[in-house]
């Protein structure tokens, strides 16, 4: 069997599982024109051998797509209940209908004799894999363990338990990649960064599922997102990277717009989700793979201050960073553009030099409408449950305080809801429909596109003001900072309002 060479595979392959043959072949049948690179996994069936007549007619109707042959036994972490000998067995049935790759733990490995590897070699191209299910660990001990039994590919597949292990899996990739043809990455969310970058940094190649739900490993992302999203086949050396960091972040919509406009752009960037669970763990990751530039959201915009080499005026006034630039020095320097996302959408629709605005809450966002509102000259009245904060904030913005049962007898130009209520529960709403007194309304969460005070608003034919294009806007200024370029607003707004009315397409649908 000539070998495959490294260099002549593509960077993607993509796992089909079915609940027979017929189903799996089907799914590889619709990806292949644009992935040529498939991963029959032969554990999910009941049957394995009944896969073989469908494979080898799928393979000689396909003859440019690459195949590889798993069948991993349920003590490796796979489905496949059978021995070790029966596992050969499959694989080498599998190369002879036409798989040129077979993919073979090392616990199975280490029970054959060497004469049963070397024949199943001499069928297809071997790779010799070893998952670990709770750590990224011992990686220089685990490969040495691997090189002493021959193989074409060493896989070895670790689980994140933070954002530090995909440091630790490139940083030994990029070390033994030169010795080895090796596939590296890490299980689990917080392994995401790892599918993406660890082909620039030796990797042949990563894996990703046919679609949402068909997941063969934890943390692992469907073809789609890596290919459009993450646009895993531009992905070089010279690639910048960002990303959006918090706990949680599984489900922002902020990759999706910021890796449009990267592409709209042409920007050879790629922004990712970064699932800190500490602030530790998150700049020891920024500094090492190196990032250029975050996205910061909750818990860390006000921790992370302390980080930072300087920051900017806004920064300063809201006591709160929502977006991070790398130095070509290293240093990092903070913004906040959580104004710009407050203030841009309304400068579209009225003037803001006298114009009255109401701002419910008196947290970090309430501080960033707030110190925005003033600065371009509006008049600014604060509602805040606990009188306290409002009241500091007041002081501090020179805007005025108002108590919530004079409400029903004011009214405004803008009302902006600075607080959560209504995000998690819809049913909620933080005023009644006889104090929303306004021409517009900007609700600043927008995890759904009508919340109760958007739909109490709308009933008193109040213009509403997206939140979504808060979210863009405050995006585009992050672009700007990070690019120098024109934000391509449009174009972000379009992405995310699609993504937002159709969530099952396997695209993030909420949070910043």
């Amino acid at each position: 069997m000539p070998r495959l060479l490294a260099s002549r595979l593509p960077r993607l392959c993509i796992a089909c599982t079915g609940a027979d043959a017929g189903e799996m072949i089907e799914k590889a049948e619709a990806l292949v024109r644009e992935n040529p690179f498939v991963e029959f996994r032969l554990d999910y069936l009941p049957r394995p051998a009944t896969a073989f007549p469908k494979i080898k007619k799928f393979l000689d109707f396909h003859p440019y797509v690459v195949a590889i042959a798993t069948c991993r036994r349920a003590a490796a972490g796979g489905k496949f209940r059978g021995s070790v000998a029966s596992e050969l067995e499959v694989l080498s049935k599998a190369a002879d209908n036409g798989c040129q790759l077979v993919d073979l733990e090392l616990q199975s490995a280490a029970a054959l004799k060497p004469a049963q590897l070397a024949r199943l070699r001499e069928r297809a191209s071997l790779i010799l894999s070893f998952h670990d299910f709770r750590g990224t660990r011992k990686l220089e001990e685990t490969l040495q363990k691997m090189s002493a039994i021959p193989a074409d590919y060493y896989k070895i597949v670790g689980t994140a338990s933070s954002l530090y292990d995909n440091v630790l899996m490139m940083k030994f990739l990029e070390q033994q990649s030169a010795r080895h043809s090796m596939v590296g990455l890490c299980m689990g969310e917080q392994g995401l960064i790892s599918r993406v970058l660890s082909v620039r940094a030796g990797s042949v190649f990563t894996f990703a599922a046919v679609n949402p739900g068909e997941e063969t490993a934890p943390g692992q992302v469907t073809a789609r997102t890596l290919r459009d999203v993450y646009r895993l086949e531009q992905v070089d050396a010279a690639t910048k990277v960002y990303g959006v960091a918090g706990d949680p972040v599984a489900h922002s919509l902020s990759p999706l717009v910021m890796n449009t406009a990267f592409r709209r752009e042409n920007v050879n960037a790629v922004y990712l989700p970064l699932h800190a669970k500490t602030l530790e763990d998150l700049l020891q990751c920024a500094r090492n793979i190196p990032l250029q530039g975050m996205s910061v959201t909750m818990p860390y915009k006000e921790s992370i201050l302390k980080h930072l080499d300087n920051y900017d005026a806004h920064t300063e006034k809201i006591g709160a960073c929502n977006t991070v630039v790398r130095g070509p020095d290293g240093r990092l320097y903070g913004f906040n553009t959580d104004v710009a996302g407050v203030v841009r959408p309304l400068e579209q629709r009225i003037t803001l030099n006298g114009a009255k605005v109401l701002v419910i809450g008196a947290g970090g966002a309430a501080r960033a409408a707030v110190f925005g509102l003033r600065e371009r000259g509006a008049e600014v009245s604060i509602m805040n449950r606990s009188a306290a904060p409002a009241q500091k904030l007041a002081r501090q913005a020179h805007a005025r305080m108002v108590k919530r049962p004079d409400l029903k007898k004011l009214s405004y130009d803008v009302i902006v809801n600075a607080t959560p209520v209504g995000m998690d529960n819809g049913r909620e709403s933080p005023l009644k429909e006889e104090e929303i007194n306004a021409r517009y309304l900007l609700d600043m969460v927008y995890s759904s596109p009508q919340t109760r005070l958007v739909a109490l608003a709308r009933a008193r034919n109040i213009q509403i003001v997206p939140g979504l294009e808060m979210f863009v806007q405050q995006a585009a200024r992050q672009f700007e900072i990070w690019t120098g370029k024109p934000a391509p607003v449009a174009e972000m707004q379009y992405v995310v309002t699609r993504a937002q009315a159709e969530p099952a397409n396997g695209v993030p649908a909420s949070g910043p």
